[in-house]
């Protein structure tokens, strides 16, 4: 990864294989639950994202089964998605970290936090 930030669709699909190894339609299913609702990802974008992901080597296919005569790729991490994720989320948490501060801190003249 470089040092620009994940877009939401990768730190969504990276963190709903952080737990365990997932097919398609379980990463929308995951998706969804993750962002409590607020994101529901298309197959056209999910696979999309997954061809990229697999390119760089953030993930990788663990399995093939084949379910109803239809083929089901199941999806995980590799070290280098893991870490990436990683390094996302200690961004992350730096940046909340310095909102939240900053949002503590009284300016002059801004009264009970009216702008």
């Amino acid at each position: 990864m470089s040092d620009r930030s994940m877009q939401e669709p990768t730190l969504l699909i990276l963190t709903a294989l952080a737990d365990e190894p997932r097919h398609g339609y379980g990463l929308i299913q995951e998706i969804e639950a993750i962002s409590a609702g607020r994101y529901r990802m298309r197959t056209g974008t999910l696979y999309g994202a997954l061809d990229r992901l697999l390119s760089q080597q953030l993930i990788a296919v663990e399995r093939e089964e084949v379910v109803d005569g239809r083929a089901r790729r199941f999806y995980t991490l590799t070290g280098q998605g893991r870490a990436a994720l990683a390094a996302e989320a200690e961004r992350l948490r730096s940046v909340a970290a310095e909102a939240e501060r900053r949002l503590r801190v009284l300016r002059p003249g801004l009264q009970g936090g009216a702008a």
